[in-house]
């Protein structure tokens, strides 16, 4: 008896110390990725096959840059993304990856689009993207993909952070509430709908009499047409529709599918039980997370054979479940 009970301790030893611990980078609190994080790693704790836990970030490009840092000594640091900060990271087109680009990174599947937001009230006198000139303008936490977009955005838009009154560098929430104090015009914001720091300024403004008035990019512009060629098969237009904030009409933007990316050196065994926890626990997610209703088999493979490769554990699970072939 003593005998059997010792053989067990040991399988399960064995069985624990199998278990990677996993932790997810995010975003700030008030932006999505932060919940999306939060409920993925409660799925996968409690499906038993990581023991994760989500933290706060300042996005895309902070989060790669502690996926390639930090990760070892049996913990993994895997983390949502935006495509573009990705590409950026991986092939070494960001000044933070120009000496070591970031060819670690593999994609476990993507997410949910991501819509590009510029936020700001009517009255304020910004109507389209060259009204931002003058103007007391955030653009993201230093570290995010919203920044990288933000800046690519004022450039294709023939500006730069120097034609702005002020250039803030704040998350969702922080722009959010200052905007509602009146200390910024306008912020950029990357994220997908509804954006609860958005949702949350939209009734803050309404209760002053204002209102939020988001600025479109249309598909057809100079700054859409940019981003697609930059970014081809990554970048793409979208809508967000009147109802998600109360504004007076449809939002035409950039949108971006987001990433959920892990190192190579995951084991291909657990990147393969996390796909799988995940792909098995969706209405959970979906339940948890608004914008997971476009987390499926179907998105996640969108960018199989794309530059930056699929994990094979994940690979494993797709082929199995016929997302791929």
């Amino acid at each position: 008896m003593l005998r059997a009970l010792l053989v067990l301790s040991v399988l399960l030893g064995l069985s624990l110390a199998q278990k990677p611990r996993v932790v997810i980078a995010t975003g700030g609190v008030g932006g999505v990725y932060f919940y999306y994080g939060t409920a993925l790693a409660e799925i996968w704790n409690r499906a038993g096959v990581a023991e994760a836990q989500a933290i706060q970030t300042a996005a895309s490009i902070d989060n790669l840059l502690l996926l390639e840092n930090r990760t070892g000594g049996g913990t993994y640091y895997c983390a949502t993304v935006l495509p573009d900060s990705a590409y950026l990271a991986y092939t070494g087109g960001h000044e933070r990856f120009k000496d070591k680009p970031a060819k670690g990174v593999r994609i476990l599947f993507a997410m949910y689009p991501n819509f590009l937001h510029v936020v700001t009230r009517e009255g304020a006198g910004i109507q389209v993207l060259q009204d931002l000139k003058g103007k007391r303008v955030s653009t993201g936490a230093p570290g995010s993909g919203t920044e990288v977009e933000a800046l690519l955005v004022l450039q294709a838009a023939g500006l730069s952070p120097k034609d702005v009154a002020k250039q803030e560098r704040l998350g969702a929430q922080e722009s959010a509430k200052a905007l509602s104090e009146g200390t910024i015009d306008a912020f950029f914001w990357s994220g997908g709908l509804p954006t609860g720091a958005i949702t949350e300024l939209s009734a803050s403004l309404a209760r002053k009499g204002q209102r939020l008035y988001l600025v479109p990019i249309d598909p057809r512009s100079t700054v859409a047409q940019t981003f697609q060629r930059r970014f081809p098969g990554l970048a793409g237009t979208g809508v967000i529709p009147k109802g998600v904030y109360g504004t007076r009409s449809d939002t035409p933007t950039l949108t971006f599918w987001n990433l959920f990316v892990c190192p190579q050196s995951l084991p291909e065994e657990a990147a393969y039980a996390l796909t799988k926890a995940t792909f098995e626990n969706l209405q959970a997610l979906r339940q948890a997370v608004a914008a997971a209703k476009d987390t499926s088999l179907e998105n996640a493979v969108r960018f199989v054979g794309g530059t930056i490769p699929y994990h094979e554990g994940a690979l494993r699970y797709f082929r199995e479940v016929g997302a791929i072939k």
